[in-house]
């Protein structure tokens, strides 16, 4: 006998009760429900390179329509392993040592379910990207968590040696910083690489927006640093760099059997990226070093616009060194909360941002903060300051 539908509770896992839903595309969501400027989610407004576009029509006009190798096209692979080691030097075999995934999201997954057994525990610096913590979660393991303490967003090596004991398998590093726009600097990697080899740990680095650094900051990559390429899974994409967001064409670069085990999981979890999208990735990769310069400078000059605009608005805002968000302080407002402001902010002056709470594991920490993304064309950064002008009011 059947049994009635809504008899009995359909089971639902202990992992899928331990984090909510994306509180970044909710933000989306509500913004497009209330016909707010989305300065929510991280993904531009404006066009991708037109020469990258265009590869991507060739592609699917060409037919390449069907599986590429589960861990990504060949001249693909080749093209990320080249303009690796131009940025660092390594030598990198695009056969062992690069897997292509549908994003970095699912580049950060695979690599954490190839590297950490449940029970075992992931290291995370917060504020923190909010995948990271479910990420680790969804893995089997118990994250543990290190401040970054603003203005600076610097964190004490003596609190992040604590976090680590026998069951530290990994630790996730996200530079430039998402969402406080620090940019790690190589006297910090080098601390904390320091006290990585002396555990059994690896380093999962998120680089996504490797290319997006302001004020004579550069970017530094933790495989780069002595001793550390066969302790390093790095993690990137197009996403980012070439305003494909929704492509979800990212990739991981990892030693030998490292690779081996994440290709596995990736197989598993999605097959492969998209092969129209890998051709295009190659076309990508090969725009000439002016195309980054102009980039960097093109998002410096949006930064310095929204930091304008909300200092103006009475914001006090963390100055971002990289990537391209701002967290700024909410408490001259006066609402209670980060929540209670940022459905203000959407319903009453038609800004969504993120809640700042969303980025802690301590929702009490971000209470006062809120994330701004601008990564928007002129008018609709010229729109949003017109609605925040009302703040002052």
């Amino acid at each position: 006998m059947a049994i009635p539908v809504g008899e009995l509770p359909l089971p639902v896992s202990l992992k899928a009760r331990q984090f909510s839903e994306s509180v970044i595309r909710e933000m989306t969501r509500l913004a497009m429900e209330h016909g707010a400027v989305n300065l929510a989610q991280g993904f531009p407004d404006f066009p991708a390179p037109a020469e990258v576009k265009e590869a991507a029509v060739a592609a699917i006009r060409a037919d390449i329509n069907q599986y590429a190798i589960t861990w990504g096209a060949r001249n693909f692979r080749r093209a990320i392993a080249e303009r690796f080691s131009e940025a660092t030097g390594l030598a990198v075999d695009p056969e062992q040592q690069v897997t292509v995934c549908c994003g970095a999201t699912e580049a950060m997954i695979s690599s954490l379910l190839a590297v950490v057994n449940p029970g075992e525990e992931v290291v995370v610096f917060e504020p923190f990207y909010e995948n990271y913590g479910p990420d680790a979660i969804i893995s089997g393991a118990v994250p543990r968590f290190v401040r970054l303490e603003p203005p600076d967003w610097t964190f004490d090596p003596a609190e992040l040696a604590r976090a680590f004991n026998e069951r530290t398998r990994a630790l996730i590093l996200n530079t430039p910083h998402n969402p406080t726009g620090k940019v790690f600097s190589r006297a910090e990697l080098e601390s904390i690489a320091r006290i990585v080899q002396n555990s059994n740990a690896c380093v999962v680095t998120d680089e996504i927006y490797q290319y997006l650094v302001y004020d004579g900051c550069q970017h530094v990559s933790m495989a780069a640093l002595p001793g550390m390429a066969e302790r390093t899974i790095t993690i990137n994409g197009l996403s980012k760099t070439y305003s494909v967001t929704g492509w979800r064409v990212g990739y991981a670069i990892a030693p030998p059997e490292i690779s081996r085990a994440i290709r596995k999981m990736h197989d598993f979890l999605t097959v492969g990226a998209a092969a129209p999208l890998q051709e295009a990735g190659v076309t990508a990769l090969h725009l000439p070093e002016e195309y980054y310069r102009g980039l960097a400078a093109e998002y410096l000059a949006r930064r310095d616009r929204m930091l304008a605009v909300l200092e103006g608005t009475g914001f006090s805002c963390y100055k971002p060194r990289g990537a391209y968000y701002i967290m700024a302080d909410i408490s001259s407002f006066g609402f209670a909360s980060d929540i209670e402001f940022t459905e203000y902010l959407i319903k009453a002056i038609g800004v969504a941002v993120v809640p700042g709470s969303s980025f802690y594991s301590d929702a009490a920490f971000g209470r006062q903060q809120v994330r701004f993304a601008f990564s928007k064309t002129a008018a609709t950064l010229d729109e949003a300051a017109k609605r925040l002008s009302q703040l002052k009011k």
